[in-house]
């Protein structure tokens, strides 16, 4: 199995949804969540180290490239990789569901994950910028079906979420905890 190393978002994404998510089909695993967290996590987060797993670094063409040298390996990296390489490469099947743009979208492809960032509404007038860069990922041109962002590899979120979004973003809406 190749993939990226442990400053990696990716690599995060993985340990969280599938490696947990392993865990999770597992009573007694999933139960030491409850009781002594530190343990769960070590279990279930825990990338191997005994050479089954190997880091290619942030570089995702390189596992790609790895890939198609031995057709026998596993590749850990996102969407955007595996459809510019879609003609060397595929993806995995994960209870039955492709790794394709609508299933990522709807969120029935179980190893994947929305994208979201924080902000305090304090920092609002406090930082420089922060209102455009707020309205700048909340604008269609990045992040609607067709923006930079879908460009760069990113599956936009229904055109009512976006709005929901777009308009939380303007109103300043605080997130229930």
């Amino acid at each position: 199995m190749l993939g990226p190393p442990p400053t990696s978002g990716t690599r995060d994404a993985f340990q969280e949804l599938a490696l947990e998510g392993g865990c999770k089909s597992f009573g007694w695993i999933n139960a030491m969540k409850k009781h002594d967290k530190k343990s769960y996590k070590k279990v279930c987060r825990t990338v191997r180290e005994d050479g089954a797993y190997i880091e290619a670094g942030e570089n995702d063409n390189l596992i790609v490239q790895k890939l198609n040298a031995n057709k026998n390996a596993l590749g850990i990296f996102g969407f955007s990789f595996l459809e510019q390489n879609s003609d060397t490469v595929q993806g995995s099947l994960i209870d039955g569901q492709e790794p394709t743009f609508d299933n990522i979208a709807d969120g029935e492809y179980p190893v994947s994950r929305p994208l979201y960032f924080y902000v305090k509404k304090a920092h609002i007038d406090v930082v420089p910028g922060i209102k455009e860069y707020l309205a700048e990922f909340t604008n269609e041109r990045a992040f609607g079906e067709d923006g930079y962002l879908a460009d760069k590899g990113m599956i936009p979120l229904n055109a009512a979420a976006r709005n929901q979004v777009a308009n939380d973003v303007k109103t300043l809406k605080n997130l229930a905890l």
